[in-house]
Formats: C-alpha cells, sequence, structure tokens
C-alpha cells in the first residue's frame, strides 16, 4: 500500500500549525498572568539571588508588555553585590527572553504581515547574531520582534540564547552599577 506524499505533507504542516498554536496561546496567557501578578513577582527579592534571577526571568517572559526588570536590578544592587546582582538578573533575563523566541517559532504565519517585522528581518538577516545582541544591550521594545523573527527563521536556539546573554549581561552590569552608585546616596 502506498501513501500519497502530497497527504502526508498536508497532515505534517497542519500538526505542526496546531503545535504552533498551542504554544502561542500558552505564551500569551503567560503574559497575562505575569502582567496580573506583576507586584507578587516583586516578593522574590526575598530569596537573594536566585529571587533576582526569577524576577528577571519572569519580567523578560512577558510578550511586548514590559516589566520593570531593570529598574529591579539597579534596586537590588544597592542591596546585593552588583556584580552578581547582573549576573543573576542577565542570566534569568536571556532565559526569559526565549519566549519570544519560541512565539515567533510557533507564530511565524502571524508575524510577517507587520512592516516592522519586516524592516527588522531584513537587518537580521544581514547580521544576525549582532542584531540580538545589540538589541538585548539596549532596553528597547524590539527585541521581543528580534526574538519572534530569531525563531521564526529557525536562527539555532543555543545561539540565539548566547547573543541575548551577552547583551542582557553587559546591559545588567551597566544597571546595576548605575543604582549601587546612584540609589546608595538614598539609603
Amino acid at each position: 500500500m502506498q501513501t500519497n506524499p502530497v497527504a502526508e505533507d498536508q497532515k505534517y504542516t497542519q500538526s505542526q500549525l496546531i503545535v504552533r498554536a498551542l504554544v502561542l496561546i500558552a505564551l500569551i496567557g503567560a503574559t497575562v498572568l505575569l502582567v496580573l501578578n506583576r507586584d507578587k513577582i516583586q516578593h522574590l527579592e526575598a530569596l537573594g539571588y536566585p529571587g533576582i534571577f526569577l524576577v528577571s526571568l519572569l519580567s523578560n517572559a512577558t510578550i511586548f508588555v514590559p516589566l520593570p526588570g531593570v529598574m529591579f536590578t539597579s534596586a537590588m544592587a544597592v542591596v546585593f553585590n552588583p556584580f552578581w546582582v547582573a549576573i543573576a538578573s542577565g542570566a534569568g533575563a536571556s532565559l526569559g527572553e526565549l519566549s519570544g523566541y519560541l512565539a515567533g517559532f510557533s507564530g511565524q504565519p502571524v508575524l510577517e504581515k507587520s512592516d516592522k517585522y519586516l524592516k527588522l528581518k531584513s537587518w537580521m538577516q544581514r547580521n544576525q547574531n549582532w542584531t540580538i545582541f545589540l538589541l538585548a544591550l539596549i532596553p528597547n521594545p524590539l527585541f521581543d520582534m528580534a526574538g519572534f523573527i530569531a525563531g521564526a527563521s529557525r536562527m539555532p536556539v543555543w545561539k540565539f540564547f548566547l547573543f541575548c546573554l551577552l547583551g542582557k549581561l553587559a546591559k545588567m552590569l551597566v544597571f546595576a552599577y548605575l543604582g549601587a552608585g546612584i540609589f546608595k546616596g538614598f539609603s
């Protein structure tokens, strides 16, 4: 008995779309939960560096809804060692940004219609690694879109995470040391 290759391809595509839709729905649901519970997330600071890691992870796991993770990093650097605050915060932020990557992987057909998406995608095609690094380095709303594009274009997840981590660590080091210097005057 022979199988129809066209039917096999359609079945695979349909199952892929279902998985993508479920992942996208889960990410949107998680974003809504995080936004609704953002005040409770701040209480994780009592856990020290692991709490800083978790707050940063959760702050960056949202999709297009910013939570104040960078300000939290600055504030925690007054209480804890700024270097280790930056490490915990940068690592958590990078891991949290995988939500944007997964959303791009799962929602590729939805995103390809946006003008901003197309412009950023064009830029990323030329300099994918450095785009991720630079957008992770500076606070901006485009990073989620870059994560979407990286996921949609099937950038290897390890490469996305590495360049995201390098950019987030550098950014968190700046904010931790600035926060330690600025906020120590208030304590």
